[in-house]
């Protein structure tokens, strides 16, 4: 069972999400199979990479055996310490077009749009792009702990032998930054905040960490062992309102959610010290099947 390989094409400076609802008296199996009509087309002859995912539960109700199994909704928002919320605002279904060029994506998320009509209404439309190569827009550099290509399915897949397999589990947030706010602190009170030095993203010793850094609220470990989860973030927005799409694959959806957790100071109190000046607006988790079970609701090919 394979893996939908846009997951792991890098490299593609522009990008669009849409966030799909499904239309009243239609069906899950109808919007599944119009989305994996769409795969196929866009990327051998739209010049893109497509990604597409589900509702958890809607993908299980379709195909129940290719789910996996810890997958599910965000449905209820996230509270932390102090009150503190992430907001939950899940959808029915999750399409990711990213190529070289605004053009080609521009005109394939239309297609997109063209071919679900009737089926499905967008509730989300994000826009987004690389910067500075593989910066985010605090400055620092995004992804520092993702595994490399080498392991990443093994990090984003889910495995052989379990329910599901070749399926990935995607946690999809728009976070706004306030970056006035933000630059306000400085090299050295930014790398506090993050827990890296910001030019060459190298690590700050345990020791020397603040408990509230990124670095120490998104690690999850168990049993010493760290779960890692293969991010494909990318800044978005303008001048005056922007911030970054946090796009995150992994095998189970455990690891995110505790991440989550971890970074609201749900458990013990200690909110991520980034949580001051970014803001989530979105929350929701896609199941993205394997392209083998996608690929019994696409259409045939036709000669």
């Amino acid at each position: 069972m394979t893996a939908q390989p846009g997951i792991f094409a890098l490299g593609t400076p522009e990008h669009c999400y849409l966030e799909l609802d499904l239309e009243p008296d239609r069906t899950g199996e109808e919007l599944v199979r119009a989305v994996a009509g769409l795969t196929g087309p866009l990327s051998s002859v739209g010049g893109v990479n497509v990604v597409v995912g589900f509702r958890p539960e809607l993908w299980a109700q379709v195909s129940p055996t290719d789910a996996p199994a810890d997958a599910a909704s965000w449905t209820e928002d996230l509270v932390g310490a102090g009150g503190y919320r992430m907001p939950a605002t899940q959808h029915d279904a999750w399409v990711w077009i990213a190529g070289g060029d605004r053009t080609a994506v521009f005109d394939n998320a239309r297609q997109v749009l063209a071919a679900l009509a009737g089926v499905a209404a967008v509730g989300r439309e994000v826009t987004g792009w690389l910067y500075r190569h593989d910066r985010d827009l605090t400055g620092f550099v995004d992804g520092t702990e993702n595994p490399s290509l080498l392991t990443a399915a093994e990090v984003a897949a889910v495995p052989m032998g379990e329910p599901g397999a070749g399926a990935s589990i995607v946690l999809f947030q728009v976070w706004r930054h306030d970056t006035a706010a933000w630059e306000s602190l400085g090299e050295y009170g930014q790398e506090r905040m993050m827990g890296r030095t910001k030019p060459d993203s190298i690590e700050i010793p345990d020791d020397e960490q603040l408990p509230s850094a990124h670095v120490a609220r998104t690690t999850v470990e168990v049993d010493g062992e760290e779960k890692q989860i293969f991010r494909r973030n990318v800044a978005y927005g303008g001048v005056t309102d922007h911030g970054t799409a946090f796009v995150g694959f992994a095998r189970d959806q455990w690891r995110m959610t505790e991440m989550l957790r971890r970074m609201a100071g749900a458990a013990d109190g200690i909110r991520d010290g980034l949580t001051g000046f970014l803001t989530p607006l979105t929350g929701a988790y896609y199941t993205c099947p394997a392209m083998d079970a996608l690929a019994r609701f696409a259409p045939p090919d036709e000669d």
